[in-house]
């Protein structure tokens, strides 16, 4: 009896510390104190609870659980909120599903049923088009679905968008073009992908010295990154470190 008396008072003190490092409601040290265990109990289900459930680590695992006991549930959902509803944001998000699970042909034509009347050069479902068309390997489709979003959206500026631009001429041989268009790329689209591609080309076309320059600025910001930013963009510093010791 004693030991879960200890436990139950060691419990309050923590939950006390938390109040006052979080900052929360100072009502709530009387409750803990005052009313062991309601009043942790209290504290967890109305503080602590909802915060967790809505970090972004626990919602990745609730998403990566749920695609396990569920995996057709999101592409199902999708399904019947573009059958009910026949909007852009529900064609998209089709679309992307589809694309997601690997059937590209599915996305494209559903992305292009979208593409119709006043929504003929959608920037969303034009961008959604190019992204599966790349990924069926139409990597010509995907340039002319970007260049018809360009131009007919100027003022349209995802850098996702510019990057599968620059990926897509590199695809199709226009190594100038994608040159120029990655370089554009590298200056607005947040973290280390379009940079290493960028670098990565240039040693293709034989601009070794700009290459390495660019490979070593790489690898310098990697050893100075923040550990998340490490750990997000490791695929990119890894493939630069590559490239540099090739």
């Amino acid at each position: 009896m004693f030991a879960g008396l200890s436990l139950v008072l060691l419990i309050n003190v923590a939950l006390v510390v938390h109040v006052i490092k979080a900052g929360r409601n100072m009502l709530w040290i009387w409750a803990l104190l005052l009313l062991p265990p309601l009043g942790a109990i209290a504290y967890v289900l109305v503080e602590l609870l909802p915060g967790l459930y809505a970090a972004p680590d626990t919602q990745r695992s609730l998403r990566s659980l749920r695609q396990v006991v569920d995996p057709n549930r999101d592409l199902r959902e999708a399904s019947v909120n573009a059958s009910v509803a026949d909007t852009v944001a529900t064609k998209a998000r089709l679309g992307t599903e589809q694309s997601r699970r690997g059937d590209h042909a599915a996305a494209i034509a559903t992305f292009k049923s979208g593409l119709r009347g006043l929504y003929e050069y959608d920037p969303t479902l034009l961008q959604g088009l190019a992204e599966a068309q790349f990924a069926a390997s139409d990597f010509a489709s995907a340039r002319d679905s970007l260049e018809a979003l360009a131009r007919h959206n100027p003022e349209y500026r995802a850098p996702t968008a510019k990057l599968l631009y620059a990926r897509a001429l590199e695809a199709v041989g226009e190594l100038a073009r994608a040159e120029v268009e990655y370089r554009a790329a590298a200056d607005i689209f947040p973290g280390a992908e379009a940079k290493t591609r960028h670098a990565l080309l240039l040693k293709r076309v034989g601009k070794a010295a700009e290459a390495r320059e660019l490979l070593q600025e790489l690898v310098k910001s990697a050893e100075v990154a923040p550990r998340h930013v490490r750990r997000s963009q490791g695929e990119w510093f890894a493939l630069a470190r590559r490239a540099l010791a090739d």
